[in-house]
């Protein structure tokens, strides 16, 4: 395939995808053709029409003729901008979303779904490449990932960033001005972004998917302001809004304080999407009653973490008893059950909220969060602890709270080494890769009769395991008998 036939095909597929109408179809060509620095077009036949192999075919032709670097960071730079070209311009894609959710709300979510991966802003080529599976646990099938879509930097970006000039533009990754960047070395471009204009409870917030799906429609609900994420009264007003308007997504926010909270603290954002997370399916297992809210269903929900279920059918009401669970929680403090409320003047406690609709009726869970930190556990007591590092060292945000893990991406390559090393009997402390899993296998390899067969499926079964435990240490109430009497001690302090 030429450079010619790469534009046709390329052009092609987004008459084929819905990205442009037949009458743009000379314009698009002419336009990618500028971009590629062509002052004529040759037509020929094209029968490619996967869009991985066109882009390649553009980039490699791009990187010879010295319009690109050779590298992932400035290929995806460039194939950006092209796909840009062919992308509906926003006031396109916000009237056609406006008019198909006057027919239903997932008409509306369903076309801007597809529009989002038919631009490649999300890179389906990529995401299948995902490593996941199911763990079955006494609390449901958890869900674990080993995600592989979201680019690493390389060495020619990295050079090329510390000799750029610090910018400030888009403030953050979130920023509405996202929209259309061209983006730089330590920015993604973003000319095939497309944000929907939305308003929870009279704030205008805007809708987005997640470039790197980790689960099914995963979307990102965002202030139209660059303004910090708080946990507060408004907040459950804006999730309740959210899920009112778009009934067949949940809709969760991370929690407000650092350890606890997500990566990106400065700007006040939700995540959610069309996707049953296994503590949704959770049972209650201790029935909670708030004082003056006995309209209002409550419990403890089984899950390895700190969680109290509410649910209503008026949204007012349930908010109102969010926020005295909130305020309860915030200032509370058990030196039993080692909560501290606050420790030389800085709070621990603050909530992770997730909101959904279910049989008519609005329902959040509240999960309960503490940022405390030991010399023994110096990146959080309720975090990760240290024996598990080798797995997971990173925060628990909102995504894995709910039961889906997101785990680094060396692991891939971690399983197949230690999955060879455990089957030939090799030395694993000598291999520096996964020298860090050793006393972890040993314990494996005790417990399991292990083959070539059966090995890779038994340490990711182990992984889920261990996951699951990690949920276990970030829960502030232990999964026992004195734990549970602690949790209801707390509830019982909700005035």
């Amino acid at each position: 395939m030429n450079i010619y036939s790469a534009i046709k095909a390329l052009a092609n597929y987004a008459l084929r995808s819905g990205l442009i109408e037949k009458e743009d179809y000379i314009f698009s060509i002419n336009s990618l053709c500028q971009a590629l620095g062509l002052d004529s077009f040759e037509d020929c036949d094209t029968d490619d029409d996967n869009l991985e192999t066109i882009l390649k075919t553009i980039l490699d032709w791009a990187c010879e003729n010295g319009l690109c670097e050779n590298s992932v960071v400035f290929r995806d730079l460039f194939d950006t901008k092209l796909m840009g070209i062919l992308t509906p311009r926003p006031s396109d894609i916000i009237k056609k979303f406006n008019e198909l959710y006057d027919v239903s709300p997932k008409a509306a979510t369903d076309y801007y779904y597809e529009i989002s991966k038919a631009s490649d802003y999300i890179r389906t080529y990529r995401i299948k490449n995902d490593v996941k599976w199911i763990t079955k646990t006494e609390y449901g099938d958890i869900d674990i990932t080993i995600n592989l879509s979201k680019p690493e930097k390389d060495p020619k970006a990295i050079a090329a960033a510390l000799k750029m000039k610090q910018s400030a533009y888009p403030k953050c990754q979130l920023c509405k001005e996202n929209e259309g960047y061209m983006g730089r070395v330590n920015h993604p471009a973003r000319q095939n972004h497309r944000i929907i204009p939305i308003e929870l409870a009279d704030t205008p917030f805007f809708l987005q998917y997640s470039p790197y799906v980790y689960y099914n429609e995963h979307c990102i609900v965002f202030n139209s302001e660059h303004i910090p994420m708080v946990i507060n009264r408004e907040a459950f007003d804006k999730l309740l809004a959210f899920v009112e308007r778009f009934p067949h997504y949940f809709v969760g926010s991370n929690a407000d304080l650092p350890i606890v909270g997500g990566s990106i603290l400065t700007h006040e954002h939700f995540q959610g999407g069309n996707y049953e997370f296994a503590m949704a399916k959770a049972p209650v297992e201790t029935p909670l009653t708030f004082a003056g809210y006995e309209d209002v269903a409550a419990g403890i929900v089984k899950w390895p973490m700190s969680v109290i279920r509410i649910s209503s059918d008026n949204k007012v009401r349930l908010a109102e008893l969010a926020d005295k669970i909130l305020t309860a929680w915030r200032g509370y403090t058990d030196a039993d059950a080692f909560i501290y409320a606050e420790t030389d003047g800085e709070p621990h406690n603050t909530i992770t909220p997730i909101a959904r609709m279910r049989d008519g009726k609005f329902e959040l869970d509240l999960v309960l969060r503490n940022n405390i930190t030991t010399d023994e556990c110096p990146l959080g007591f309720y975090h990760p602890h240290p024996e598990y590092h080798h797995i997971k060292k990173e925060n628990i945000g909102l995504i894995e709270v709910m039961g889906l893990a997101v785990l680094p991406s060396r692991l891939k390559e971690e399983i197949a080494v230690l999955a060879d090393a455990m089957v030939n009997c090799k030395d694993i402390t000598a291999d520096e890769r996964i020298a860090k899993h050793s006393e972890w296998a040993e314990m494996i390899m005790a417990n399991n009769d292990i083959t070539a067969d059966n090995c890779e499926d038994i340490l990711k079964a182990e992984i889920g395991k261990v996951f699951t435990a990690i949920l276990g240490q970030c829960g502030v109430f232990e999964r026992n008998e004195t734990g549970k009497a602690q949790f209801v001690k707390f509830a019982e302090s909700v005035k």
